[in-house]
């Protein structure tokens, strides 16, 4: 771990007035997180979205000695720390323009796991929301899912606590800092979740559970997640903020539907109604959308794919090999890096299609299988 960059790193999210757009473009133009604190005002005023209060702002705050009081704790507890341009940065957020520019995590689960469901819901489920709660997360565990949720009463607690009984991974996002474990009830649980998943927030360690927290903390649940599950939900709320930002995010909306005047299924019947989430009952519909296979059928299309690889040309290995660099590549930007016709590429990714490594996508793109 480089110290000095990483206090850096930290010192630059508490620049007051600074979000997290300002801060990227600061570190795009200065050349890097440690020219903005040795950069001239001139040089910062050059820098969309900066102006002289945001100038005086960098020039002027003492956040260095803060950020080294957060490294002492980060140190201290064994907590990572992932800057927005690290390669252990979860690659599904990053993708996000709204991204925090440094998370902290501990925990063991992998935070570019292949698989992430976020389920989340109301904080004062009925005992019918806690039952199929329970039945999704426990439903997803043959599919070597990780559970995401937020920490809070209700639903989330729920399905954290029903991924730790049947042995599987979950990752709860705080909307406080570590030393700030909110709410307090759910310590014990925060505790188990760090030896069979982790806790993972955007915030410095001694920061409260602020109200306007919460928002952001959401975000990144919409965006860490592959799909986002809506247990019970009125029309208004968290768990709505969150499916709405997950929408936004292009990320599969799943909702368990309700009778149609409890209120607590309002927000599920809504987002249902609108065509903004699919109506499931069972953690197998979610899978069966998701395409997963179970876990053991992973191992072995592994194993299928790791024999199909080696009997590959190398010609068909280079062009995989560059396909692994994007989710989708574009047929002109493969020609470009090979040496082949136009028509030899097309015979080859048609041959590569039907023995089912990659797959056609309109517009002349192409993706792995």
């Amino acid at each position: 771990m480089d110290e000095d960059l990483l206090l850096h790193q930290i010192a630059v999210t508490k620049i007051p007035l600074v979000g997290a757009a300002t801060a990227k473009n600061l570190i795009s133009y200065c050349g890097g997180v440690k020219n903005v604190f040795t950069s001239d005002k001139s040089t910062l005023l050059r820098v969309p979205g900066v102006g002289e209060a945001i100038a005086k702002s960098v020039l002027e705050q003492n956040v260095l000695r803060e950020a080294e009081k957060e490294m002492r704790y980060i140190v201290r507890n064994n907590i990572e720390a992932h800057f927005y341009t690290d390669k252990t940065y979860p690659a599904r957020l990053r993708k996000q323009n709204d991204c925090p520019l440094l998370l902290f995590y501990k925990g063991n689960a992998n935070l570019n796991a292949a698989r992430i469901v976020g389920v989340v819901g109301t904080r004062k489920p009925t005992h019918h929301g806690i039952s199929i709660c329970e039945e999704i997360t426990e439903g997803l565990r043959p599919y070597n899912v990780i559970i995401l949720s937020g920490l809070a009463y209700g639903v989330d607690v729920t399905a954290h606590k029903a991924a730790l009984a049947s042995g599987q991974k979950t990752i709860g996002v705080l909307g406080s800092g570590m030393a700030k474990i909110y709410p307090a009830a759910h310590r014990k649980v925060a505790e188990k979740m760090v030896e069979q998943g982790g806790l993972l927030t955007e915030f410095t360690s001694q920061r409260s559970p602020d109200r306007e927290n919460f928002p952001m903390r959401n975000r990144i649940v919409a965006g860490l997640c592959d799909a986002l599950v809506v247990v019970e939900s009125a029309e208004r709320g968290g768990s709505i903020i969150t499916a709405t930002r997950a929408a936004q995010y292009n990320k599969p909306l799943f909702a368990v539907p309700g009778r149609i005047r409890d209120k607590l299924s309002a927000g599920c019947n809504m987002l249902i109604r609108q065509n903004k989430a699919t109506l499931i009952e069972n953690a197998e519909q979610i899978a069966h959308t998701m395409h997963w296979q179970l876990a053991e059928d992973d191992e072995l299309a592994v194993e299928k794919q790791a024999k199909l690889f080696q009997e590959l040309t190398e010609a068909e290995k280079k062009v995989i090999d560059i396909m692994q660099e994007a989710d989708e590549s574009q047929f002109d930007i493969i020609l470009r890096q090979v040496h082949m016709s136009s028509g030899e590429l097309s015979a080859m990714l048609l041959g590569l299609e039907f023995q089912g490594v990659v797959k056609s996508l309109p517009g002349k793109r192409f993706a792995l299988v």
